[in-house]
């Protein structure tokens, strides 16, 4: 039996297509630049100013670079969290110990991952953080989240709703991935800000 798409996840689908089509096109010297300024966007938050721990992640290809992100933080006296990828897509967590404690790992046909190379801390350390910095693809003006579409940070969110956590919500994006709407499903947890590298937006 031919099972029908879901609409939203067919707009989803080529939303993704699209977005990641336009990052494909940058150059290395945009990436680059694009995170100097993004660090230091972010870093005038006040809510990473006041931050014990941060849950974060390391960009890879032509993702909004956090490299630099990460060091300040880690700089500034936070501890700051980095995802690893398990086999059912959920995320344990390890703690950020500098560039050089990250190890390249492939998961299957999925892209090449940075990790951090340390003792595993288990998937609700991200429980702990006062901030979570949330990659994605997009975001709109009701501060809804396009990811990518491998659900691990929709796990995320259920943690922290689930055990009442609630650490503020950052995305990072490039400025054009702020648009007026993306497609949404009612599981969808809006965040609180988006930070590109010209500047901060918040949500209500």
């Amino acid at each position: 039996m031919r099972h029908e798409e879901d609409p939203n996840e067919h707009d989803k689908r080529i939303w993704r297509r699209d977005l990641l089509a336009v990052r494909n096109g940058l150059t290395g010297d945009d990436v680059r630049e694009s995170a100097v300024a993004l660090a230091r966007q972010a870093l005038g938050l006040p809510e990473l100013a006041h931050a014990r721990t941060v849950a974060a992640y390391v960009s890879v290809g032509s993702e909004p670079g956090t490299l630099a992100l990460l060091d300040a933080l880690r700089a500034r006296g936070a501890r700051v969290l980095l995802p690893a990828l398990l086999p059912d897509n959920n995320l344990d967590w390890g703690a950020y110990e500098g560039e050089e404690s990250l190890v390249r790992v492939r998961r299957g046909a999925k892209m090449a991952l940075l990790e951090p190379a340390g003792p595993r801390l288990g998937p609700d350390a991200v429980t702990e953080a006062d901030v979570v910095l949330l990659p994605g693809l997009a975001v709109d003006a009701r501060g809804t989240r396009l990811g990518r579409g491998g659900g691990s940070y929709d796990r995320v969110l259920a943690r922290l709703d689930r055990t009442g956590a609630r650490p503020a919500l950052v995305v990072l994006l490039y400025d054009a991935e702020v648009v007026p709407r993306v497609p949404a499903e009612p599981h969808d947890r809006p965040v609180h800000a988006v930070v590109t590298p010209s500047g901060v937006r918040r949500f209500g």
